[in-house]
């Protein structure tokens, strides 16, 4: 007969077991949870070609980086198409971003490269300046496969973590306490925990779910006292308008009860100068080529609809043939083909609620744009009423085969040219780019036009067809961007860096939403942080003096190189 110790001893046992399974499997379930936790010193959220230059410099600081990125391909616009470089002044371009233009012609330098056509047979122009510069070894302009594997390559060379296709969740996914982010999530559930957050989308989505200040569309004129802003009836820089064409914008020629044709808005366009929320016009930048062992024909999109085009259809009849204007040329007999003419790839009107949109209202926009675009190259290759001479040369075009392959041949993302933009420490204005006042503290700098595409397309009181707010107006000298241009406002969150939804009034950003400058911002932003995180100061409270003395030892270009000489 057991004893009643042996019992107790027996109890005692499966007590202890049954702790021991039940602390094991709360192990197991908190490990579980925190599998979903992802920790870093930077949380990049993006994946634009800033995001990339973001994560590199951060990671070149010894700094642990994660890039949480809601796109698959990484480079936005840069590897998406945009290959005809819009550089301005190449001189001022530095650090990292002058570092991919140099590993472009690295690239360009094998011989494995030009498949489609010799080196020495393609022209060496790009967008006023040479396409390849053997001196200073960069090269410009570029197809879109070999920019995204130069983005990739930075990514494997510095050893960063990318996770793809995560969205941030916009209602409930930005954690703070005491103005600072400590958490960020993702649709899929995903955590990330970091010291300091940079926004690098197009779209500035962590940034409005921050809670930080921003706008979207044009300001007035006295709200910077800015020329250039606002609504700009009248106004009609480079070609892009229907001039004194005068076309009738109704079914019926002439007959206003007849109803307008697709695309024309019957709204009071506004008077010059007064600020509205119209976005100026989206695009894709098409790859094409008439190579014909790598050319896809353009096919009839869902939902084609010929009278979309009707507008084209008067425009040629009235003359006009600009047809390949914008047929830019890239590597391997390829284009870069942007918007070019009254009636073009831009979708004018059509993005107006895009920046705000939900995710699912997005895909429906950038599907829309989709169709609208491969309908616009379908009828012209098509339709009856198009110039026989501009057909036979336009039939001859197609998508580039060996591009975008795992998207039909087209560019995976589109050309956001401007959305959100945050109200920041420092607002840039047309004054800043046409050097009317100093730049403090410059992080960096731009060169290219003030360019604004189309916003809307209107009546005119005399019963025609226009379009409005195309604006080009050049800045005379290379200008410095400020620091505050990337921060926000210290009271609502001191550790976020917004390198490309940027603080800048809607003329201005025409000239700072060039890639390179996107990708110069994205560095900087990144050496702030890592400044911020060494000092443990706010990123508002970093001395620019320590960041300056960090950038210009990254041989960023922080003031134009006549300047003081």
């Amino acid at each position: 007969m057991k004893s009643i110790r042996y019992y107790k001893k027996i109890s005692r046992l499966l007590a202890f077991a049954a702790f021991t399974v039940l602390f094991v499997a709360c192990k197991e379930e908190k490990t579980v949870v925190e599998e979903n936790i992802f920790t870093a010193d930077v949380i990049v959220y993006g994946g634009t070609s800033a995001a990339v230059t973001t994560a590199v410099q951060a990671k070149q600081m010894g700094k642990s980086v994660l890039v949480v990125s809601p796109d698959k391909h990484l480079g936005g616009l840069s590897s998406s198409g945009l290959g005809y470089t819009d550089t301005g002044n190449k001189e001022v371009i530095g650090g990292l971003a002058r570092e991919f233009y140099q590993k472009i012609y690295q690239y360009y330098q094998k011989d494995e490269t030009w498949q489609w056509q010799k080196k020495e047979e393609y022209g060496n122009v790009g967008q006023g300046t040479p396409a390849i510069d053997g001196t200073n070894r960069t090269m410009w302009i570029f197809e879109p496969h070999v920019a995204e594997q130069v983005f990739e390559d930075f990514i494997t060379e510095n050893e960063i973590t990318v996770y793809r296709e995560e969205f941030l969740d916009r209602s409930n996914g930005v954690t703070l306490d005491d103005g600072k982010i400590t958490r960020i999530e993702t649709l899929s559930g995903k955590k990330f925990e970091g010291k300091v957050f940079i926004d690098a989308t197009y779209e500035g989505d962590l940034m409005a779910a921050a809670g930080v200040s921003y706008t979207v569309g044009r300001e007035a004129r006295e709200t910077y006292d800015e020329e250039w802003n606002g609504v700009q009836v009248g106004i009609l820089h480079h070609q892009h308008h229907f001039g004194d064409m005068n076309i009738s914008p109704y079914k019926i020629p002439g007959d206003s009860s007849s109803g307008v044709v697709y695309g024309v808005s019957t709204e009071d366009p506004g008077k010059r100068w007064e600020a509205d929320n119209r976005v100026q016009a989206y695009n894709f930048r098409m790859c094409l080529t008439k190579v014909e062992e790598n050319r896809v024909a353009f096919e009839k999109p869902d939902g084609y609809n010929p009278e979309n085009y009707e507008l084209l259809a008067r425009v040629y009849e009235a003359g006009w043939d600009q047809t390949f204007n914008k047929f830019d040329p890239i590597p391997n007999l390829k284009t870069d083909t942007n918007n070019h003419g009254p009636f073009s790839t831009d979708f004018i009107g059509m993005n107006y609620d895009y920046p705000e949109a939900s995710y699912e209202r997005r895909a429906e926009i950038i599907k829309e744009h989709e169709n609208y675009q491969k309908g616009l190259m379908y009828f012209v290759a098509t339709d009856d009423r198009i110039p026989e001479e501009v057909q036979n040369e336009f039939k001859q075009w197609g998508l580039a085969k060996d591009e975008f392959e795992d998207n039909g041949h087209w560019p995976h993302q589109i050309y956001v040219r401007e959305a959100r933009r945050m109200i920041g420490d420092y607002v840039m204005t047309e004054n800043d780019i046409l050097g009317k006042r100093e730049v403090p503290n410059s992080i960096g700098m731009g060169s290219y036009t003030m360019d604004s595409h189309n916003t809307q397309r209107y009546i005119t009181p005399e019963g025609f067809v226009q379009n409005e707010g195309d604006i080009g107006v050049h800045a005379k000298e290379p200008y410095e961007i400020a620091l505050g241009t990337i921060l926000p406002k210290k009271q609502e969150v001191s550790n976020l860096i917004v390198p490309v939804a940027v603080s800048s009034s809607h003329i201005a950003f025409g000239s700072i939403r060039m890639e390179p400058v996107f990708m110069i911002l994205g560095q900087s932003a990144a050496a702030l942080a890592g400044l911020s995180i060494d000092q443990g100061k706010a990123v508002q409270d970093v001395a620019y003096a320590d960041l300056q003395k960090e950038l210009l030892q990254k041989e960023q270009r922080l003031e134009a190189p006549t300047k003081n000489k």
